[in-house]
């Protein structure tokens, strides 16, 4: 791999500056910054950008390579030193151990971890990873970051969840350009400085050091792309108000620019040959994830890691107005100031009081803000990160849908009971509290709660709500077809946020071409990036419903939805996504070469195999199919959805002793799969009814479906089950007497 370095950018830089020969938005490096902006570098140095990645070499190595040795069940790896230069001893996908030099480090505190680099230019983050702490606070140690890990997992270190090309770099470094060559398998991923430099956030440059030149010229943004200062020019304080009030808002490209890497997204491209990567409009670079079930909690309070973005843009400080650099000096990226003094910059110190608002002891640690409205969850084993959507405790909807909150978290020693109840009556006249919450119209949906429907219609349409949530609702109407939800969509598609919009697309996906397509057809054209491809990918399964004129829309957003796979072609993904387009076009033989493509980038996604093996289905090729799935089978054992499609291949071709084989194999991998146990005792009925039944039942128990249930009820009502009675009970209990009625024929 062949990486720029930050001397060769400052050489140029130098020598731009001195010919006068700036062409527009260069990156010129860091060096060229420092003699104007000393302060902001002296602040930089040292800092968590700074230190972001750095060349594996003393002055930014923290761990200790002394020949240290780490014991896992028995397995032994070791950290040394050879010829001045740091290697591990670890095990590989083969299961054999082999030494790895150690190219780069990647962090500094609480942790430090360390990467690898392959010949083919992957570079990957081995699984170890240094304790940065003091001992006293337990660190300075090695730890194993993914200790139940293997080479079947996304995340093992070799595999792709651990790839520095794709997951880390845009992040890490600046101007990052990921290079990867689909035909070799090969990355030359290049960047303009190894770390989080000053053009990471303020863009090239360039034109900026040209203005410097000659300050008489008219420069907008003082030769920048974008504007970095903060969204609010003053805060007032207005009578009556506990809260100071925004004043001369302006737009303002900081929140986008820090939300480029602080947040849960996925990335679109890095091309220069086109405006997708002006971070003055996010989306069209990148998607941001909305708060999903599997990234938050229904309330929105974090799950998984999200870094900050999603979970700021929840809060009321988001739609006032508040930026990061309101807290953060943006150049060290610490507090401007202490944690009380920087909620007093809005709060009426006198109204925000322990006495008046905490209820808690002054000076004590449950007294400050952000122990209860920032509470920290511990991810990487030892790095606690503060909440950012700063709700408000409710330990009311902990009793209602099992939500954590911080009140039971610090009185562990008490109910969640008793702190719904006092906090009830510190606070007996919250607002917030009497307000109805989307948290249980998510939960609900969650559920598949018929009111869904209703629930989340409301949610959407509401403008009191932060567009993130409003976005949010909208994804989950998918499940949730009704004249409300598409009343919902219908609007949702023309409002001016990016994020709804998006959302939109995913909601409409319950409903039939026909309704669809006057939904999605002018995205199509829609002036951002993310929003039209979006459109394009959701409308391409019906293409063979489609009339020509139809197909000529498609046709520019569709092409630019290929561009972004081919630009993550490194990943398995992209190459079904590009399969599935070809499928949907009935092109059945490039579809199959991209499955396979898929299969080959990465061998351990499920998912290719079973879409191949359905390809084969569909063009007859039945052997074929069960071929593929066996072979997926052995290269991805741990996926239930193999051995589930293998088991239908059998079926469909009468063969139940192998059908129940590949079933009951499926609910032995994936046992919380209700559809496992279901389809698995659809075909035990004509081998042993018995065993039917209490696969049903299990169907039933793993997934609290009264539909399992009512399954059950219907065939110990055929085969005269004598536990038939105690089953309708059960049922009745769970739906509407006209379903009893429609089972039961009375």
């Amino acid at each position: 791999m062949k990486f720029n370095q930050l001397v060769t950018y400052t050489l140029v830089a130098i020598t731009l500056f001195l010919s006068g020969n700036l062409s527009a938005a260069d990156f010129m490096g860091t060096q060229s910054c420092v003699e104007c902006h000393q302060q902001q570098y002296k602040d930089w140095q040292g800092s968590h950008h700074d230190m972001s990645m750095r060349h594996a070499e003393p002055k930014s190595i923290l761990a200790n390579f002394n020949n240290q040795q780490f014991d896992h069940l028995g397995e032994i790896s070791r950290f040394f030193m050879k010829e001045k230069q740091y290697w591990v001893n670890i095990k590989g996908p083969d299961g054999q151990f082999k030494d790895y030099r150690i190219s780069y480090t990647f962090g500094f505190e609480p942790l430090q971890q360390y990467m690898v680099e392959f010949e083919n230019g992957a570079v990957q983050l081995i699984p170890f990873a240094w304790d940065s702490r003091t001992k006293d606070e337990g660190g300075q140690r090695w730890f194993y970051l993914y200790p139940d890990m293997d080479p079947f997992d996304e995340f093992y270190w070799t595999n792709k969840g651990q790839n520095w090309n794709y997951m880390c770099a845009d992040c890490h470094s600046t101007n990052v350009q990921k290079n990867y060559d689909a035909n070799s398998n090969s990355f030359n991923t290049s960047f303009s400085e190894i770390n989080v430099a000053c053009e990471a956030c303020h863009g090239p440059a360039s034109k900026h050091i040209e203005w410097s030149k000659d300050q008489t010229k008219s420069t907008p943004l003082l030769g920048f792309e974008r504007d970095l200062a903060p969204k609010v020019g003053a805060w007032e304080f207005v009578k009556g108000q506990k809260i100071l009030q925004p004043k001369q808002v302006k737009t303002s490209a900081q929140l986008e620019t820090c939300g480029q890497c602080h947040s849960r997204r996925s990335q679109l491209t890095d091309s220069k040959a086109k405006a997708h990567d002006h971070i003055d409009n996010f989306s069209n670079k990148y998607m941001l994830s909305d708060v999903s079930p599997n990234l938050y909690y229904p309330d929105g309070q974090i799950y998984d890691e999200v870094f900050v973005l999603g979970s700021f843009k929840q809060s009321k400080m988001h739609m006032a107005g508040v930026v990061c650099s309101d807290c953060h000096n943006p150049h060290s990226n610490k507090l401007k100031a202490p944690v009380e003094v920087i909620c007093y910059q809005c709060h009426v110190p006198s109204e925000y009081s322990a006495d008046k608002h905490s209820k808690h002891a002054e000076g004590t640690e449950a007294s400050k803000c952000v122990t209860c409205h920032m509470p920290k969850t511990t991810y990487m084993e030892v790095d606690p990160r503060a909440d950012h959507s700063f709700k408000v405790p409710r330990p009311d909807l902990s009793l209602k849908i099992g939500t954590p909150n911080v009140c039971s978290q610090c009185h562990d020693d008490k109910t969640t009971t008793w702190a719904a109840q006092t906090v009830a009556k510190q606070f007996p006249n919250s607002v917030i509290r009497k307000t109805p919450s989307y948290a249980v119209a998510f939960s609900n949906a969650a559920a598949g709660a018929p009111s869904s429907s209703d629930a989340l219609s409301e949610i959407a349409l509401n403008p009191q709500q932060p567009e993130i949530i409003r976005a949010s609702a909208l994804s989950r109407m998918t499940n949730f077809p009704s004249q409300q939800t598409y009343t919902a969509i219908e609007r949702s598609v023309k409002h001016v946020d990016a994020q709804i919009r998006l959302s939109a697309i995913i909601g409409s996906g319950g409903f039939a071409f026909p309704n669809r397509w006057p939904l999605l057809s002018p995205l199509l054209t829609d002036s951002v990036f993310s929003v039209r491809t979006e459109a394009a990918s959701a409308l391409v399964s019906d293409w063979s419903n489609m009339d020509e004129s139809q197909q000529m829309l498609m046709t520019v957003a569709l092409n630019e939805y290929i561009e972004i796979q081919q630009y993550n072609t490194d990943r398995g993904f992209a190459w079904l996504n590009i399969a599935n387009v070809y499928l949907a076009k009935k092109q059945f033989d490039k579809a199959e070469e991209a499955y396979k493509r898929a299969i080959k980038v990465e061998p351990i996604l499920a998912t290719s195999y079973a879409n191949l093996a359905d390809l084969y289905r569909q063009t007859g090729k039945e052997a074929q199919s069960i071929a593929i799935l066996k072979q997926g089978i052995e290269n991805q054992p741990k996926a239930g959805l193999l051995r589930y499609s293998a088991g239908l291949a059998y079926y469909r071709q009468q063969d139940l002793t192998q059908a129940i084989e590949y079933f009951t194999q499926a609910t032995v991998v994936e046992p919380t799969n209700p559809q496992n146990w279901s389809v698995l005792g659809l075909a035990q009925e004509k081998v042993n009814p018995a065993d039917m039944m209490k696969s049903l039942s299990k169907a039933f128990e793993v997934s609290n479906d009264p539909q399992h249930l009512y399954s059950l009820c219907q065939f110990k009502i055929k085969y005269r089950d004598p536990t038939t009675n105690a089953c309708l009970q059960q049922l009745s209990e769970r739906v509407s007497p006209q379903v009893m009625k429609q089972l039961t024929g009375q």
